[in-house]
């Protein structure tokens, strides 16, 4: 969508990044167009995890934009250095700021459509920046747009009516079949970042761009490519962001980031009060099986010794953090085991 150069603003003494439409389309009126309105969508943002526009300028006939330089290197390129994927603690930090940013511009009525990881730098601080709002739209209530945009490319290389917006491997279902988009395809593309990051792997590829829109519309990701660590809230959470219907998919990036907040604490290496925690739990466990134990042995007995009884009661004292179900109880056939479902106050 540009050229983008490293600058230094002589004024203000500080490096900023310059973007500028390549002599090709320099001149072209629908590029300067749409080269305009990403000005204004990023004029109209303002969030920690976006590149800050500073503004846009005109000279000798070329129109580019001040914007924030972001130091670090793309999520694509982190991704790229892990193969088998990412770990928990790093890709749930990434994954909330994104789902951070993408949250700030839904709530502006703006659809970015071109969500990748080469779209989100991670700075050195480990802040994540999502770039590159060169394909964003408005979205009306209703979803609906009659921007020819829509139907603009498929690549960075060119803009020819009646192609797909977008880039193939992240669009969404209805953005590859060239239909009106709203901020359910970002959910998309951000299940397919999420995905990827965990994996190491894209979610869907192939080895032509219509191999890969076919595995879009036809196939699911693979996965049993996931960790096997992966938390089954974090799985849910992901193929909901993925589910082909847009109905099905999750309507809001705000509920996927709570639900993402809930899965911080999977992410998070315990810590010294943790681990007290653990133990403190491991050994209410242990007493709590032991009584279970002790329950069963008590039972049983009753049970051997009055053959003609049809029913036999035990009295347990548990400690506070355990909480038994006995709505879950079982006794086997011959009487010989005891079964019910225990919480040990603790995941």
């Amino acid at each position: 969508m540009g050229e983008v150069y490293l600058a230094r603003d002589t004024k203000l003494g500080r490096r900023v990044a310059i973007k500028v439409l390549p002599d090709s389309v320099a001149a072209d009126p629908d590029r300067i167009a749409m080269f305009e309105r990403e000005a204004k969508v990023l004029a109209s943002l303002n969030h920690h995890n976006i590149a800050a526009l500073f503004g846009m300028e005109q000279a000798g006939g070329r129109h580019f934009l001040i914007m924030e330089l972001v130091e670090g290197q793309t999520l694509a390129g982190t991704i790229a250095a892990a193969p088998r994927g990412l770990p928990l603690p790093v890709v749930i930090p990434i994954a909330l700021q994104i789902a951070g940013a993408l949250e700030a511009a839904h709530e502006k009525g703006i659809v970015h459509r071109d969500l990748k990881p080469a779209n989100v730098k991670i700075t050195p601080g480990d802040m994540a920046k999502v770039l590159d709002f060169g394909l964003a739209k408005a979205f009306s209530i209703d979803g609906t747009s009659g921007d020819v945009s829509d139907r603009a490319t498929i690549t960075a290389t060119h803009l020819a009516p009646g192609t797909i917006a977008g880039t193939p491997g992240y669009m969404s279902p209805e953005q590859a079949r060239g239909q009106a988009v709203d901020t359910r395809s970002d959910i998309w593309a951000f299940g397919c970042v999420l995905f990827e990051m965990l994996t190491g792997r894209m979610a869907f590829s192939g080895a032509t761009i219509s191999d890969t829109v076919v595995s879009i519309l036809e196939r699911s990701p693979d996965w049993s490519a996931l960790p096997a660590a992966t938390p089954p809230h974090l799985r849910r959470v992901l193929s909901r962001c993925l589910e082909k219907q847009p109905k099905a998919r999750w309507r809001d990036i705000g509920d996927v980031r709570i639900e993402l907040e809930d899965s911080r604490e999977w992410a998070l290496p315990a810590g010294p009060s943790e681990r007290k925690g653990s133990r403190v739990r491991e050994r209410v466990a242990w007493a709590a099986l032991v009584l279970v134990a002790a329950a069963a042995a008590a039972l049983l007995t009753a049970v051997r010794t009055a053959p003609e009884a049809r029913e036999a009661r035990v009295d347990l004292l548990f400690p506070r953090d355990v909480s038994p179900d006995f709505a879950q109880i079982a006794l086997s056939p011959d009487g010989q085991q005891v079964v019910t479902a225990m919480n040990f106050g603790g995941p």
